[in-house]
């Protein structure tokens, strides 16, 4: 731990107002000592862990952490603010913020060390000693294990008060800093909990693979629970949320053991712990390895953070489901699905629904990136005849630039053949997990055939996911469980998915497909101008949103196909074009009217340059973030008009991504630069004079984004989706 903190990486008077302010205020310390690379890079990353769940928890803790290829070696920053600083926990804003980065390489003694600070967050007498540090170096020691947590104001009783928040341990067992990330389970007789500041003793969690101790003959047998815990990246709420169900169950006198599936790996839980168990907790916010091991207990499937919230609610829960004989539905039958868990239980199938869209995009967008490249390529090298060459397996000349660019353009032909499988397998896959694999390739192939495209794709996908949970939910003989994910679901799944799109739907869809082909090609003059204004105005709303990515994804099923129409070109152009103008009018905003910027925005003003170029809207982010109603209202003027005149223009782009980069395969390339330069200045001269209305911004030294500045509206603290 000595190497990832000091007290460079300490700010006890964090002056910072918003979550993004905090973030980028730790992260310019680790900047500074050379653990970040990219300032910017990095807080894109963190900002993405942010979109996936709240990082704050009860009790004024704030952890936004992340892996990012930014990041050099492990570190931990962290800051102290006194009036707080809202990371959506439910109990308010956080006092306490950790910043936590590991490389996207991180090794597992690195990763181990992090987990076990997370951990012990979860011990008041912890918290309680960092919030009473007067000193830099003081908090520094506390959080490499130096100094004992005995400041002034630590808790010293046995046990929490009634009204403490559940942020705080649920009792004053402290687990040590050095527990291994893949061994920090543990089971615990209810007296055997170590005290405040005590060296754990014959209660000490035992290794997860240990079964527990048989009670004497004369004692009743205790209550038993495994449990599993893991989060997106594996590094802080994981742990947190073990050590918060420990410390629940020896106050309720459970034996708990907890599987930690972190970034450091995992040690499975003993076959004869699972056997000895009464019932099972959950606690998860990506899906479960190996989940089948706990059929037929009586399970409560929860997100992570209700494990660090409730832990004792969770408890009580199987407690109750025991009492009922309630078990959990047969093997690979999920109560929730992994794209399910991911939001909060109370989201309607509206969101779900376009998660699990999202899902297939997702997945897709790669291939249609990989192959759009390689297809444009393959024209620039061998010309617009270059589709009509013989297969290069056939015909292939080393020194003949037509035969690099056929080998290029049939590359990405094969890349693209994939688009519609991988979308529908993937759909299927957020819907019901690994069993909708199978049917969603194999329906995604047959619309493939059919001539069904991207609808297709997405019917087959929602089809297949909809049948394999509907196979799941079929009560199945112990006997038969073991063969239902190998043979059973994916035969049954893919015949009866076979069967509708062959039969059924596959013809109907594949008309609807090619009355949308023929309507986009169809398009011209005034309705082709109102598409590309309409698809501008939902790039710059939410700058990397849902609703940016609505057309982003509209667009790309338009070019993933071999041989797209030139609407659909037009299309990607526009769209691409419009999703440049945003960071790049910010960025000429802060060359020619710096005043009316802080100097933290004329910092970022600088990273948008590149950002913009390379068709980044995020880039665009800080600005909205610290001023949205000024902000974004000009970049969708800005961008309405970019798109409205990259259609009247009828610029092509064959390539899905690539802004600047990729203007030699773009068709009308002059003439789509200024489109792009007229939407950038109207943008820049609505952002100017709506900040010129309102004032010159301080020009103090704050290391926050413009979120802090003295002169901002109450709404600075607002959000874009990232």
């Amino acid at each position: 731990m000595s190497e990832m903190i000091g007290a460079d990486l300490v700010d006890l008077d964090l002056s910072a107002d918003t979550k993004e302010a905090a973030a980028r205020a730790l992260a310019a310390r680790m900047v500074a000592r050379g653990r970040v690379t990219d300032l910017e890079g990095f807080l894109a990353d963190v900002a993405a862990r942010e979109a996936q769940m709240p990082t704050g928890l009860d009790g004024g803790i704030g952890i936004p952490h992340c892996r990012s290829a930014h990041v050099t070696e492990p570190t931990l920053a962290f800051g102290r603010s006194a009036a707080g600083i809202d990371f959506g926990a439910p109990d308010g804003p956080a006092d306490l913020v950790f910043l936590i980065a590991a490389p996207a390489g991180a090794d597992d003694a690195h990763l181990t060390i992090l987990s076990s600070l997370a951990r012990k967050l979860m011990d008041a007498e912890f918290t309680a000693a960092l919030r009473a540090a007067d000193t830099a170096e003081t908090a520094a020691a506390l959080i490499r294990g130096d100094e004992p947590p005995t400041a002034q104001g630590a808790r010293t009783a046995p046990a929490s008060a009634p009204g403490e928040t559940a942020g705080a341990s649920e009792d004053t067992a402290v687990v040590p800093a050095a527990a291994s990330a893949g061994t920090t389970a543990g089971s615990t007789a209810p007296t055997g909990a170590a005290g405040p500041g005590t060296s754990p003793g014959p209660g000490t969690p035992a290794e997860p693979g240990t079964p527990a101790p048989a009670p004497a003959p004369d004692e009743p047998r205790p209550f038993r629970i495994v449990a599993v815990t893991s989060c997106p990246t594996g590094i802080a709420h994981t742990y947190m949320a073990a050590e918060s169900l420990e410390n629940a169950g020896r106050e309720a006198g459970v034996e708990l053991v907890v599987e930690t599936q972190g970034s450091a790996g995992f040690a499975r839980l003993d076959p004869a712990v699972i056997a000895a168990a009464d019932g099972v907790i959950l606690a998860h916010d990506v899906p479960v390895r190996d989940k089948d091991r706990f059929t037929g207990k009586p399970t409560v499937d929860v997100g992570v953070k209700a494990g660090i919230n409730r832990p004792a609610e969770l408890i009580a829960e199987v407690r109750e489901k025991v009492a009922r004989g309630e078990v959990s539905a047969p093997a690979h039958a999920p109560a929730g699905t992994p794209v399910e868990r991911a939001g909060d239980a109370t989201e309607g199938y509206g969101t779900k629904l376009r998660t699990w869209l999202m899902s297939g995009v997702s997945y897709m967008v790669p291939f249609v990136a990989a192959g759009g490249l390689l297809i444009a390529l393959g024209f620039a090298i061998g010309g617009w005849q270059v589709n009509k060459a013989p297969s290069v397996m056939d015909h292939f000349v080393w020194t003949q630039t037509d035969s690099w660019g056929a080998l290029l353009f049939q590359i990405g032909g094969v890349a693209f053949k994939f688009l519609v499988p991988v979308l529908a397998g993937y759909i299927a896959y957020g819907m019901a997990d690994r069993p909708g694999l199978v049917p969603g390739f194999v329906g995604g192939a047959i619309a493939l055939d059919a001539g069904a495209g991207f609808l297709g794709g997405l019917a087959a996908g929602l089809i297949a996911g909809g049948v394999v949970l509907a196979i799941q939910r079929v009560p199945i003989p112990a006997v038969l469980r073991g063969i239902m994910p190998v043979v059973v679901i994916p035969l049954v799944s893919s015949a009866v998915i076979g069967f509708l799109m062959l039969v059924v739907i596959g013809k109907p869809i594949a008309s609807a497909q090619k009355g949308l082909t023929d309507w986009l090609s169809g398009l011209t003059g005034t309705n082709a101008v109102l598409l590309g204004a309409l698809l501008g105005l939902m790039m710059c709303f939410d700058l990397g949103g849902p609703v940016n990515k609505v057309a982003y994804a509209f667009a790309t099923a338009g070019i993933a196909v071999t041989d797209p129409s030139d609407s659909a070109m037009q299309i990607m152009a526009a769209v691409m074009a419009a999703g440049m103008v945003p960071p790049l009018a910010m960025a000429l905003a802060t060359t020619v009217r710096g005043r009316l910027f802080t100097p933290a925005e004329r910092e970022n003003g600088k990273a948008a340059w590149v950002l913009g170029a390379s068709f980044i809207s995020e880039g665009a982010i800080p600005f909205a973030a610290a001023d949205p109603l000024r902000v974004i209202p000009s970049a969708m003027a800005g961008g309405a008009l970019t798109g409205a005149l990259s259609m009247a223009f009828g610029a092509t782009l064959r390539a899905p991504h690539g802004g600047v980069f990729v203007v030699p395969l773009i068709g009308s390339p002059l003439l789509y630069l200024v489109a792009i330069a007229a939407g950038v200045c109207v943008t820049t001269a609505l952002v100017v004079l709506l900040k010129g209305m309102r004032g010159q911004a301080p020009e103090s030294g704050t290391t926050g984004p413009a979120a802090q500045e003295a002169g901002a509206p109450k709404d600075t603290g607002q959000p874009v989706a990232a």
